[in-house]
């Protein structure tokens, strides 16, 4: 005799404690996006950074970031995590064939160029034009746009966790984006 289950509704989540538990044993894969805007020859005249609390209750500079769920094609959850963080009417612009500007990996490890105390985790981060309204959701209290040299100065890097910042200049240099 056999049972019949029903199908989880949210195949792919983990709880609370199943994702502490993995954390300590496999490296997990995210996504990262840069939002940018382009002007009418696709050179990068914005960059979007978001506004958020971070767990010490510090304000801090952050991207679009998430993981990658089970069965789930990175497009899928690249559009998932911009969708979520910068809401629905933001309008991403995937490309045919997502190709990560920049990988990272994140070592619990004090000293590392990136740096996650929760985890070991490898990020892929792709540059995103954006042709909508963005409006924060989630953790998210602000978006904001700034220009690639703005977006790239010390003080604004500085204010970014875990070595995003060196990211964010990795992933606009893969685009000819630096000043």
């Amino acid at each position: 005799m056999s049972s019949t289950r029903t199908p989880d509704p949210t195949p792919g989540w983990l709880s609370d404690e199943e994702l502490a538990e993995i954390r300590h044993r496999l490296p997990l894969l995210y996504v990262e996006a840069v939002p940018v805007r382009l002007d009418g020859m696709g050179e990068v005249t914005e960059v979007g950074l978001l506004l958020r609390v971070s767990n010490e209750g510090a304000i801090t500079r952050a991207l679009v970031s998430g993981r990658v769920m089970f069965g789930e094609t990175l497009r899928d959850a690249l559009y998932r995590h911009l969708e979520k963080d910068l809401g629905p009417m933001a309008f991403p612009q995937l490309p045919p064939s997502p190709t990560p500007a920049h990988i990272a990996e994140y070592f619990p490890f004090p000293g590392s160029k990136y740096q996650d105390s929760r985890q070991h985790a490898v990020s892929l981060v792709f540059v995103v034009p954006v042709t909508g309204t963005c409006e924060p959701r989630q953790d998210a209290l602000d978006m904001t746009w700034m220009t690639p040299a703005e977006a790239t100065a010390s003080e604004v890097l500085s204010e970014m966790e875990g070595g995003r910042g060196s990211l964010v200049k990795a992933a606009l240099a893969s685009v000819g984006a630096l000043p």
